[in-house]
């Protein structure tokens, strides 16, 4: 018997804290929604993950917690956290802009794609630090082919 809501399946996993930690981040994202053919879609989802995780490795300290990464899959669509050991919460990411950004200084532009590309994105406190996060809605089912 086949139920076709499937229950909420989520991988968490310590990233380290380097440059690395982006291609890591980007591949469990893309191996956690291709395992269950997941519908959001997923070059946004590996793009916004890889702004997050960069963000994370180049502003908080190396502390000894490590820099994690949450991926939640739900019917409602992917979320998708990063937990950093750094309170601070991410400037730019729920704040109105006040100016303009300036196109080119690079800090910055992820968070603005990810407040443009996201249904919902935010921050929250943890224990250790901060997780930032941000949701996709699932992505409209491209339209299959019948095979020949």
């Amino acid at each position: 018997m086949h139920d076709h809501s499937p229950a909420p399946a989520s991988w968490r996993i310590a990233l380290p804290h380097s440059a690395a930690a982006v291609p890591v981040a980007r591949a469990l994202v893309r191996n956690a929604l291709a395992e269950l053919e997941h519908t959001a879609d997923c070059d946004t989802a590996e793009l916004l993950t890889a702004e997050l995780v960069a963000n994370a490795v180049e502003h908080t300290p190396v502390g000894p917690t490590p820099i994690e990464l949450v991926v939640e899959l739900r019917p409602t669509g992917c979320q998708v956290e990063v937990h950093d050991p750094d309170p601070s919460p991410p400037a730019d990411l729920t704040r109105p802009d006040v100016e303009p950004p300036d196109p080119w200084r690079e800090d910055g532009r992820g968070l603005l794609l990810i407040r443009a590309l996201s249904s919902s994105c935010g921050h929250r406190p943890t224990g250790a630090g901060k997780a930032v996060w941000f949701r996709l809605p699932p992505a409209v089912p491209a339209q299959r082919r019948p095979a020949e």
